[in-house]
């Protein structure tokens, strides 16, 4: 069976970011979400990320999920270039722990947004972006319902347990 065609590009700085933006794919793989991974930098490969952001709604992508650190310009270069949502990832890759990649990715200029999560919460980003897919896509809103329920679960099931413990 041929794979599913991406719907979220991740997209990251450079290599160096791949085991926090790994997580992102894990998470989307888990609900189903087909993506890609890519790396590119708004710095030393510009021309790459503009033709990539630019041509990703014609490739099908709904949402494209960008970490970066330090400078972290990636996400809103990538945002400059297309009308798809955009999720920036601070990453904590400098001696201000992911700081400065978080205000970079948070104060964009009116009209440029880039929704912005946790640092090093590529997790989340691809929740989020599961969450927006899902919006059109039954199957999709599904399996997120489930995951949030067995979420639940798993709280309910430590509250009891420390419950029976304390008791």
């Amino acid at each position: 069976m041929p794979k599913a065609a991406p719907l979220v590009s991740i997209v990251m700085g450079s290599a160096s970011d791949l085991e926090i933006m790994r997580s992102c794919a894990d998470q989307l793989g888990a609900l189903e979400v087909p993506c890609e991974m890519r790396i590119m930098s708004a710095h030393r490969t510009p021309e790459m990320v503009a033709e990539h952001a630019a041509g990703a709604a014609d490739r099908g992508l709904k949402v494209i999920i960008a970490g970066a650190g330090a400078a972290a310009a990636l996400p809103g270069v990538i945002a400059a270039h297309t009308q798809l949502p955009v999720i920036g990832v601070p990453i904590n890759a400098t001696a201000l722990r992911g700081v400065d990649a978080l205000y970079a990715i948070v104060q964009m200029p009116s009209g440029v947004p880039v929704a912005t999560v946790g640092i090093d919460s590529a997790r989340n980003a691809a929740v989020l972006a599961a969450r927006i897919i899902a919006l059109s896509d039954a199957g999709v809103a599904r399996r997120l319902a489930e995951m949030t329920r067995q979420q639940a679960e798993k709280v309910i099931h430590s509250d009891k347990q420390v419950r029976e413990e304390t008791a």
